[in-house]
């Protein structure tokens, strides 16, 4: 299994997937709570927590969720790749 992992690039399809997970949900939360679109107009009323705290998880969520998709699609294309190289050699 490990093999098929390492034949896959999986390891740095995570990472890779890590940094843009983190860098999209930074960046829209820092987008959000700097106000850089302009200000927020608040009507709601957050429980247990102010808006800036469920924002802060709505990030955690983002960066994991963009996280495992960016990591299945450089895999899925690795994969796919791995398949048509190994497909081209004449059978012995």
């Amino acid at each position: 299994m490990l093999v098929l992992l390492e034949s896959l690039s999986f390891y740095r399809n995570v990472r890779i997937g890590a940094a843009a997970g983190a860098l999209l949900a930074l960046s829209l939360y820092l987008v959000r709570t700097l106000e850089l679109l302009g200000p927020v107009i608040d009507t709601r009323e957050y429980p247990l927590f102010g808006a800036d705290v469920w924002f802060l998880l709505l990030a955690f969520v983002l960066a994991a969720t963009s996280a495992l998709a960016v990591a299945v699609v450089l895999t899925v294309a690795a994969a796919v790749r791995g398949a048509r190289e190994g497909g081209a050699e004449p059978p012995e």
